[in-house]
């Protein structure tokens, strides 16, 4: 896949997650946002929960599954992320109280994207 479809492709599957989180009743709070080096996807509120979720989108052809992809490498990166947000924004809000890492996975096929989301993943 091209990079400019794989862009393109990556911003149409974090719209889906996106609807898909609203429709459930979550907030959206960030959409990529970045801390330092790190970025997350997508930054939601439930009551007193904030989920982080790692958006992973894999094409037709994909040898890996979204799931796959996610090793511990970009595992840690993502609670180093998360921690950093938590100490910055989080911490002394006294609506909030904890934080949840998920994972919504998007692979396309002939009949369109699917998404499967996974609750505390990590």
């Amino acid at each position: 896949m091209k990079p400019a479809h794989r862009h393109i492709a990556g911003k149409a599957a974090e719209e889906l997650v996106a609807r898909y989180l609203l429709k459930e009743g979550y907030e959206i709070e960030e959409r990529n946002l970045r801390l330092g080096a790190f970025e997350l996807d997508l930054v939601a509120r439930q009551g007193e929960v904030i989920v982080i979720v790692e958006v992973r989108y894999r094409g037709a052809g994909a040898y890996q599954s979204a799931l796959a992809s996610i090793g511990p490498l970009k595992r840690i990166r993502i609670r180093r992320a998360g921690k950093r947000l938590w100490s910055q924004r989080y911490r002394r809000d006294p609506m909030v109280a904890r934080m949840r890492f998920d994972v919504a996975a998007v692979s396309e096929s002939s009949e369109g994207m699917a998404l499967e989301y996974i609750r505390a993943a990590f």
